[in-house]
């Protein structure tokens, strides 16, 4: 028999075994890539195109998992309450910011209840006209809005949404005065703005682009502070007023509690990926561009996109639906 001390130096050991050696071979059995809206948008698209990619490298699934409702909300609280050991990740998205002040009485809070890991893709809003709107640059808009105040509606994808929170800023950085309709969803949103029920949105460019290259839709700019590859000639807005910034992101981070080395094995995963050639090029496809860095880095971003949202969110009285 080992004496006592012997075999409690041994049994501690060994506790510490499973987490040292997952981390060295993680992962062992499949992932699961929590994506907190339906399939078939620009969120889901994103998560499937970076789990095709760590499944590649890595050797097991990355399974999006759709679980979609409350803003991503449901999606953020079951993973914040999973156990942290590298198989359940969440698919960050700039809802983690806008949440924390949009909602009253979260059952989690993301710096507390995560640990980011990196982003990977940055996508901008395109501000985009019904046609009979009689202006083909921000400044004309801006002039058209504010000789027909309250009289010009503002479509969104639903109140605190990326696209409403992209015009409110707008409305807050130029002082125009838009009516802001929300729709639930971009699909119906997009039909009205097409049949001229509504004449703006700053829509997200995977869903309104073909709307763009057609002439359905008139862009006049991009939400970003540096101009789109997808639509390179479309100036910015920030061009004509400066400071304004506005875009989608998506990222990956893992509860609270994640070995740092699975994190920083899965951050460098990231990394590799948004370097590669192919994976630049299905950016692109989707109007988009790379978003690497640390898990500080992506820490940082969440944090600061928090701050700058909730000065818009309480400045416009935003409720969620």
């Amino acid at each position: 028999m080992l004496p006592r001390r012997r075999f409690l130096t041994l049994a501690a050991g060994a506790a510490l075994v499973p987490w040292s050696a997952s981390a060295q071979a993680y992962p062992v059995r499949p992932v699961r890539i929590v994506v907190g809206f339906a399939p078939g948008g620009g969120a889901d698209i994103a998560g499937r195109l970076i789990g095709q990619w760590l499944s590649e490298r890595l050797g097991q699934q990355f399974i999006v998992e759709n679980r979609p409702g409350a803003g991503a909300n449901i999606a953020m609280d079951a993973v914040a309450k999973s156990t942290p050991d590298g198989y359940t990740l969440l698919l960050v998205s700039p809802g983690a910011a806008i949440n924390a002040t949009l909602y009253d009485n979260l059952p989690y809070i993301f710096i507390r209840d995560f640990a980011p890991i990196s982003g990977f893709l940055r996508v901008p809003n395109v501000m985009v006209l019904n046609p009979s709107v009689p202006a083909t640059s921000v400044p004309e808009f801006v002039a058209y809005a504010k000789a027909n105040p309250g009289e010009v509606n503002m479509a969104s994808a639903g109140s605190g949404s990326s696209v409403h929170v992209s015009g409110e800023l707008f409305k807050m950085m130029t002082g125009v005065d838009l009516t802001h309709v929300p729709y639930r969803g971009t699909g119906p949103m997009l039909s009205d703005l097409l049949g001229g029920q509504v004449q703006v949105a700053f829509a997200d460019i995977g869903s309104s682009i073909e709307h763009v290259r057609s002439g359905k839709l008139r862009a006049i700019a991009v939400t970003t502070l540096t101009r789109s590859e997808a639509l390179p000639d479309l100036p910015t807005i920030a061009e004509f007023v400066p400071g304004y910034e506005a875009s989608n992101w998506w990222g990956l981070a893992a509860p609270k509690g994640t070995p740092s080395d699975i994190v920083d094995k899965l951050n460098g995963e990231l990394n590799t990926a948004v370097a590669d050639l192919r994976m630049k090029a299905r950016f692109a496809d989707l109007g988009g561009t790379s978003l690497a860095g640390s898990p500080a880095d992506f820490a940082k971003l969440i944090a600061d996109e928090t701050v700058k949202w909730g000065k818009v969110i309480r400045a416009a009285k935003i409720k969620p639906e």
